[in-house]
């Protein structure tokens, strides 16, 4: 049975190309060999790749078992850092590619359990308003999770 849930809670994880070159990474190397691949809210999760669009795939499946592992030892899923203070954080050597990749979640937060909530009428009218406007969320429980999902993101950090 498909969870109900599902594509409810995405994340847009920061990951960061760093390129490998031919002299010992020396910076002023002229050849490139590869980049390596890391995810910085996933300490451990890294790769080396030879070229960056092998990469990407390469890094979100490896994000994706990083997230099982945690799912299993039932820790959290950690949420994203901000890409402007990685990269203000970083020194600009031109050596350092960020990009954004979309995971989504929501198989990784555990089996979906119904329960039943109160709320005021006018609050349910305007879910329900912004989940039919809508493409990101699909159903009110949805809505409800990933507002729920953002608030405890933020009260961790």
């Amino acid at each position: 049975m498909k969870n109900k849930l599902q594509g409810v809670s995405k994340v847009l994880y920061p990951i960061r190309f760093e390129k490998i070159s031919a002299n010992n990474f020396e910076v002023n190397a002229v050849e490139v060999n590869g980049f390596e691949v890391s995810v910085p809210d996933l300490p451990g999760c890294q790769l080396s790749c030879t070229a960056i669009a092998q990469g990407f795939d390469d890094i979100k499946a490896r994000i994706t078992s990083h997230l099982m592992i945690l799912a299993e030892y039932k820790e959290p899923i950690p949420s994203a850092s901000s890409l402007d203070d990685l990269i203000n954080r970083s020194p600009i050597d031109g050596n350092v590619l960020w990009m954004l990749i979309d995971i989504d979640v929501t198989p990784y937060l555990g089996k979906s359990h119904k329960i039943n909530v109160t709320l005021p009428e006018l609050l349910i009218s305007q879910i329900d308003d912004r989940v039919s406007k809508s493409e990101e969320y699909t159903s009110r429980s949805g809505f409800i999770a990933q507002a729920c999902l953002s608030k405890l993101a933020k009260t961790r950090k």
